[in-house]
């Protein structure tokens, strides 16, 4: 049970303050000297209070590799939310949370099984580790065009036809907020000796509602991987990193994450990931029922305009759930894409989705949201249909595309020689490089993959929706690197 008249603290930000009113003169970094030398632009974007408490590792502040005070505290309050035998406070972001979580729990040749789906810091991850992955394509929902969950008996196979697997890399949710059944993935796994490491980069809201999937670690993974700063109140780049003992070292996640960390850590962003703690120690439940309740009325509003759709839990089967403050919105029935659809919301309407793809927009909607923001999304939705009424549903020719043909590891390839030619031609390379479209950085092709026609196709057919391509050296994609071929 969760102390909860400790958990009303804030010991990091207690400490800044403190240090702040002790009067001390500064001798030391940051430049900026507490705000004194800081121009009027950074004035204007930090308080003068934020600018005197921006400093770090006197000896009141804690040491984020080594902490001992105020960080540790923290750190532990936050384990204690979150019901984890251990929480590592992160600020490079969940990429960085990934990275460490791989680096510290796996071996440089180990092989891992890895959803197709995974985010780009999780090829990151593996290139960093020396790991090899054995990619698993999720179900593919025809209608909305996109991935969800990985079905519980492509993993089975997955892991029978490779024993020597380590661990299973799971997103949970996905970006739409997709869930599957993972206490029963966690037996599996486990029942293997495998490790089960999760990206819940969009589920640290997950606890603090009964109404939502259950959080990673409740339902039996070994470690997660949380965006505090997507869904709940810290500042961007910032997210912590949940593990249980027992079957990983917490001190070597804890060298891990020291190793891939700034030496400097910003004080602020450290802070907002306690106090986005204690927000949710203080009113967590509240604030996220709220949000469900908001997205379910989004939900049931958007079903009521002719041309739109937003599915709910009861359009997935059996084994897979959904978080419900991700409110995915499909426009084909307006004979657009969602691209040209984010770009009207924004435009005209001054609304700004969290992503498009051909057939969608993502909504989230939380704990900060209000009734009167959903309002005017919903008359900003109404009025998009309108301009489209009884268009022909829109139907695109092309489909995700299989996982590539084995190439070599992702590591191999990174360091491996390359070579430019033409994207047209490069079907029967070796990838060298990432192509995805952002957001959601999923990558279509990563290090290492066999190139075919029908990834070419895919990603020459997004890019002509004008979805963003992020990764390739020539984001115009009329080349691409490749590993050298041996002459």
């Amino acid at each position: 049970m969760t102390d909860i008249l400790n958990q009303l603290r804030a010991p990091v930000a207690e400490a800044m303050k403190a240090y702040a009113g002790d009067g001390a003169l500064a001798f030391h970094t940051p430049g900026h000297k507490q705000g004194l030398g800081a121009h009027t632009l950074l004035q204007e974007l930090i308080t003068p209070l934020g600018l005197k408490e921006e400093v770090s590792l006197m000896e009141e502040l804690d040491d984020l590799h080594e902490p001992t005070m105020c960080i540790k505290d923290a750190q532990n309050l936050a384990a204690a939310l979150y019901g984890a035998d251990a929480a590592y406070f992160m600020i490079n972001g969940t990429s960085g949370a990934i990275h460490a979580m791989i680096m510290g729990t796996l071996q440089p040749g180990d092989t891992v099984l890895v959803p197709r789906n995974a985010h780009r810091s999780m090829i990151g991850g593996l290139i960093l580790a020396g790991v090899s992955p054995v990619f698993i394509q999720p179900r593919i929902d025809g209608k909305l065009g996109i991935p969800m969950g990985l079905q519980v008996e492509d993993i089975v196979a997955a892991a029978d036809a490779h024993p020597e697997a380590r661990a299973l890399l799971l997103v949970y949710p996905t970006y739409y907020g997709v869930t599957i059944d993972l206490r029963k993935v966690a037996d599996f796994v486990h029942s293997r000796n495998m490790l089960l490491l999760v990206d819940e980069a969009h589920g640290p809201h997950l606890r603090f509602s009964d109404r939502l999937p259950c959080q990673a670690l409740d339902a039996g993974a070994d470690m997660a991987a949380q965006s505090t700063h997507k869904i709940l109140g810290s500042m961007t780049q910032t997210s912590i990193l949940l593990a249980r003992k027992g079957r990983v070292d917490l001190e070597r996640i804890r060298s891990a994450a020291s190793l891939l960390q700034s030496t400097s850590p910003n004080q602020l962003l450290l802070a907002s990931l306690d106090i986005a703690r204690l927000q949710m120690a203080e009113q967590g439940e509240a604030l996220v029922g709220r949000a469900v309740e908001l997205a379910e009325g989004l939900r049931q509003a958007v079903n009521e305009i002719p041309g739109l759709w937003s599915f709910g839990a009861d359009h997935l089967p059996a084994g897979e759930d959904l978080d419900l403050t991700k409110v995915t919105v499909s426009v084909r029935g307006l004979g657009i894409t969602g691209v040209q659809a984010e770009s009207i919301l924004r435009h005209e309407y001054k609304i700004q989705c969290e992503l498009s793809d051909a057939y969608n927009l993502l909504f989230i909607i939380s704990y900060a949201d209000t009734a009167r923001q959903v309002e005017i999304l919903v008359n900003a939705l109404q009025g998009l249909a309108a301009q489209f009424a009884g268009a022909q549903e829109l139907t695109l020719p092309v489909e995700m595309p299989p996982i590539p043909a084995g190439g070599i590891s992702p590591r191999a390839a990174f360091f491996a020689g390359r070579e430019t030619v033409d994207f047209a031609e490069a079907a029967g390379y070796v990838a060298a490089e990432q192509i995805m479209f952002y957001p959601p950085g999923i990558p279509i092709l990563a290090p290492g993959d066999r190139i075919d026609d029908e990834a070419l196709y895919y990603i020459r057919t997004m890019q002509r929706l004008g979805l963003k391509v992020v990764g390739p050296a020539d984001n115009s994609l009329e080349t691409i690197q490749v590993v050298r071929e041996k002459r």
